[in-house]
């Protein structure tokens, strides 16, 4: 197979295709059949043209070792195509002569398409252009591919699917519409990277972005091939082109086509997308340009689930350390677990501001009060402070716990006792204006500040919320 050979019947069946279809051959049970053959030619020689491309282009894309071997797998990807080609150059000769098409006597040989390479390359004499900080051309290829690649995640994850879950990914995350959206994405990125980086002393400074520019290009193709095998799958195996008795069987059985889309194409779109990531990460660490920023606490029981699993993923997207600073203690940021040990502090800060309050606010006045008549107080503070807006309200009617009180603390101790027990149960929260500190990357950081501006992905009752679009990377 070259590539000669596969641009000619490209160029020809798609001419012979759009023919057809301007006199209406893809409704007429005559005409249907040969129509869906010539479809498959444009689709398997166009598919056949881009693995051509990875198979040629592979030594200069300085493509991160897999655990799979690529070359082998496209050589048989390549073969797999070949057969259809030939299967359909077969059954189109036959509906030619059906139609009363004639057929030339006369076949072109071989080497009429034959690709003869001189070798050896041109010099390289073009002047490199200069660009004012490959830091920030850097930061900008690697962020826009960590966003692809967490954009991507759906498809990737039908590389871990069974055969008997093929057909459930091709109706949702393997579609071709899903699949084409992120084809012509990848190919926007190797078009910034040919614009603004391609030529330019950045190349020279720093070699990984090469190596980026070769897993850009690779996926892209790749999508590109996985789109052309859907496509020809959801309109040509899956949904005959009619019912007529003499219409054809299809070209290729859908089973054998699935394996080939989801064993070769999306299992390497995954593997070299995962490794590019990890590449990415690791320059984004040596261009790291520390900073930080104050934002305040989570106003729905601080660092809970929700708030500290968006700032881990955030944290992790990126690969870059970050640190939390609460009260002289620093936390990991990439660990929910660790933001959750925060909670204790918080939650000691809100004890001692409503203590306060209640006690600025002389909302106790000291007697002996025992039973309900400590009930009643509490509940009083407690809809007195919401009332003012100083304490948030969970729970209507409010139902206070039942446990054993200090006996010899103060009626203004019990109070409060009985208020942190309220807290600590998310009955009630306070609105305590409470801080934190985020130390690190300030890319990291400026998408840290968007989220806390958003709530941290919920309300004041921890309701889920929106996020903004660019850390719409967090939901997928």
């Amino acid at each position: 197979m070259i590539r000669p050979l596969m641009g000619a019947l490209l160029s020809q069946s798609a001419q012979i295709e759009e023919l057809l279809d301007a006199y209406g051959a893809r409704s007429n049970c005559q005409w249907c059949g040969f129509r869906s053959l010539t479809a498959a030619m444009k689709h398997f020689s166009d598919v056949s043209y881009e693995l051509l491309h990875i198979r040629y282009s592979l030594p200069a894309y300085r493509l991160l070792p897999v655990e799979r071997d690529f070359v082998k797998a496209t050589d048989e990807t390549l073969s797999f195509t070949a057969h259809v080609l030939r299967h359909a150059a077969e059954k189109m000769l036959e509906k030619a002569e059906q139609l009363g098409l004639p057929v030339p006597p006369e076949r072109r040989r071989e080497k009429s398409y034959s690709e003869e390479l001189a070798p050896g390359q041109l010099s390289r004499c073009c002047i490199t252009r200069k660009i004012e900080t490959v830091s920030e051309t850097v930061t900008l290829l690697t962020t826009a591919f960590l966003n692809l690649a967490a954009e991507s995640k759906d498809v990737r994850a039908a590389s871990r699917a069974k055969p008997s879950e093929y057909a459930c990914y091709l109706r949702a995350s393997v579609s071709e519409k899903r699949l084409r959206s992120l084809e012509l994405e990848f190919h926007n990125l190797q078009s910034l990277y040919d614009t603004y980086v391609s030529g330019t002393e950045a190349e020279e400074l720093d070699t990984n972005l090469p190596v980026l520019r070769g897993h850009i290009s690779v996926v892209f193709h790749l999508l590109r091939t996985a789109t052309l095998f859907v496509h020809h799958y959801e309109r040509h195996v899956s949904k005959p082109p009619c019912d007529s008795p003499d219409r054809h069987e299809p070209l290729v059985e859908g089973k054998a086509l699935l394996d080939v889309l989801m064993k070769y194409v999306i299992t390497h779109i995954s593997l070299y997308i995962d490794c590019a990531e990890n590449l990415c990460r690791e320059m984004l660490k040596r261009y790291a340009e520390v900073g930080q920023i104050e934002v305040p606490v989570p106003p729905y029981r601080g660092f809970h689930v929700r708030p500290s699993t968006l700032i881990s993923r955030l944290v992790l997207h990126y690969g870059s350390e970050v640190k939390m600073a609460l009260d002289e203690e620093l936390y990991n940021a990439a660990l929910p677990l660790e933001l959750f040990r925060a909670n204790e502090k918080i939650n000691a800060q809100k004890r001692r501001w409503l203590a306060a309050e209640v006690m600025r606010l002389g909302l106790v006045q000291e007697q002996n009060g025992q039973g309900t008549e400590i009930d009643a107080i509490i509940r009083h503070i407690v809809l007195t402070l919401a009332g003012r807006s100083k304490l948030i309200l969970y729970e209507q009617p409010l139902q206070l716990p039942e446990g054993p009180v200090r006996q010899e603390a103060t009626l203004l101790e019990k109070v409060v006792d009985a208020m942190a027990n309220l807290l600590a149960m998310g009955k009630i929260d306070v609105e305590a204006n409470l801080t934190t500190k985020f130390i690190g990357d300030k890319r990291v950081l400026a998408d840290i500040k968007l989220l806390a501006e958003s709530g941290y992905g919920e309300d004041n009752f921890g309701n889920n919320a929106p996020l903004p679009e660019k850390l719409g990377y967090l939901r997928r």
